[in-house]
């Protein structure tokens, strides 16, 4: 029973995960104290009204699910939770002293694509947790996006409008994850300067995203009469390297073909980013 709950709680990520869904799996028990939470976890809020109904699940019925972990290489006899982090910390509210665990040997990869796998498929991530993930997986292990649309088993255009989101000042993605603002609204404000007083005044409004994307064109009109005049190739490669940095860039070009070229970026990740790709090509 306890197979069959685990290999249908996590899905096509725990099978993976294990290769061959056939081998039996064990399951022990830890003390909770001896868990520590998967540095790779792309969930940091967790809803406390969830969690409450969890605790009180588990004092009544104890921990139905295992958790699934991996030791942990800087503490002996310890062990880094893979996915479960919710059901630990549910516990500990819930005063157990052990807890039932599947121990696995995974590398950090492995440990990383399958806590975002568990939480994607439980629609536990906010959109920027969602979004975060999905970078780390592509700048610290070598994914592209057409992989991460297969693995994740979401559309290439998906995993794109998910990690363009990032892309927007750390104000308005704060309002995304506090729930706020939906993923949808702030997609509608990518590429505009002035994004955070529009997602307040949209807030404010208490705007549909189909209202948002009427206020938004109109900021976008007024943004394309001051550069309809550049020349058609100058901005298809403006867009271009928009699209590909995630960053707003401005190409002025002058008549000799001179001319400045300008990234405006949002913090120091993505300003040692940009600077990354401008060393290892140049």
């Amino acid at each position: 029973m306890i197979e069959s709950r685990l290999k249908k709680g996590l899905g096509r990520g725990l099978s993976s995960l294990l290769g061959d869904t056939s081998k039996k799996i064990n399951v022990n028990k830890v003390l909770i104290n001896d868990l520590t939470r998967n540095q790779f976890q792309p969930r940091k809020h967790f809803d406390k009204e969830s969690l409450l109904d969890l605790t009180n699940s588990i004092k009544e019925q104890g921990v139905i699910q295992p958790i699934v972990v991996r030791p942990n290489k800087s503490s002996t006899g310890k062990f880094e939770i893979i996915a479960g982090e919710r059901r630990w910390l549910a516990s500990q509210n819930a005063g157990l002293h052990e807890v039932p665990v599947v121990i696995l040997d995974v590398d950090d990869v492995k440990s990383l694509e399958f806590a975002i796998v568990e939480n994607v498929q439980r629609q536990d991530l906010n959109p920027i947790e969602e979004a975060r993930g999905y970078q780390k997986l592509i700048d610290d292990f070598n994914y592209n996006q057409e992989k991460l649309s297969q693995f994740i088993g979401k559309s290439r255009s998906y995993i794109a409008n998910s990690l363009r989101l990032l892309s927007l000042p750390q104000e308005v993605l704060l309002f995304v994850e506090k729930g706020n603002l939906s993923a949808g609204h702030a997609r509608t404000l990518i590429g505009l300067n002035n994004s955070v007083d529009i997602a307040k005044s949209i807030m404010q409004k208490k705007l549909s995203v189909r209202q948002s994307e009427v206020l938004v064109k109109q900021f976008r009109d007024k943004k394309f009469k001051l550069i309809s005049k550049k020349d058609t190739n100058i901005l298809a490669l403006q867009k271009d390297l928009e699209e590909k940095t995630g960053l707003n860039i401005s190409i002025n070009n002058k008549k000799n073909n001179s001319g400045i070229i300008s990234f405006e970026y949002r913090d120091l990740d993505q300003l040692d980013k940009l600077i990354n790709i401008i060393k290892q090509n140049y």
